[in-house]
């Protein structure tokens, strides 16, 4: 069923689609940066594919296992059909050999459940994804130097100490007012709940 996903893919997006494979049972298509956001409109609404279900989305690092002049990058989109019960992975290449621009646009317009996969891949590997309505780091501090999960990121890098933000009562650093644990972090003391003094 999937192979049918890819000739509709085909058929609809003409040369926008680079190419398309499959190995081990996961289909694939390449899709060209541009078209995207369109290939992912056109996947969920489609009646024949209706591809509702977000499963996963990452980015992948080819520094140096590239030809010169090929992006370096690779954005990889796992999708699922509930109804049809079918899947497809969907990939673009992009950014330059240096990695310095890299970016594609967000998939959150098609697939709420996108927000924080994009915030990882954009946090780790420096891809950023245009129109995502919150684009900034999720699991390294805003201070952090670099993108970690790059192949050319140097294991021993050792980053400035940061201290914690000034100002914050209830919630301690990296959290903002709207986000962390909505009833704040309290010491519970045992020796009272045993009746203790």
């Amino acid at each position: 069923m999937s192979k049918k996903v890819l000739d509709l893919l085909k058929e609809k997006f003409g040369a926008a689609i680079t190419e398309t494979h499959a190995q081990f049972g996961d289909d694939t298509a390449v899709v060209d940066p541009a078209s995207w956001r369109a290939v992912a409109f056109f996947l969920r609404d489609d009646s024949r594919l209706s591809m509702n279900m977000f499963t996963d989305l990452c980015g992948v690092d080819f520094h140096r296992q590239r030809a010169e002049g090929q992006p370096r990058f690779e954005v990889v989109c796992h999708l699922r059909s509930l109804q049809h019960a079918h899947r497809i992975r969907i990939k673009s290449r992009v950014g330059d050999e240096e990695g310095e621009t890299v970016e594609i646009d967000s998939l959150v317009p098609v697939w709420r459940g996108a927000d924080w996969f994009e915030r990882e891949t954009f946090d780790l590997m420096g891809i950023t994804f245009k129109g995502h309505p919150d684009m900034r780091r999720i699991l390294m501090y805003p201070e952090f130097k670099g993108h970690p999960l790059r192949k050319d990121y140097p294991a021993n890098k050792t980053q400035p100490l940061i201290p914690y933000r000034e100002g914050t009562q209830d919630k301690l650093f990296p959290f903002r007012e709207d986000e962390g644990m909505s009833f704040g972090r309290q010491t519970f003391d045992h020796r009272n709940d045993r009746g203790e003094s």
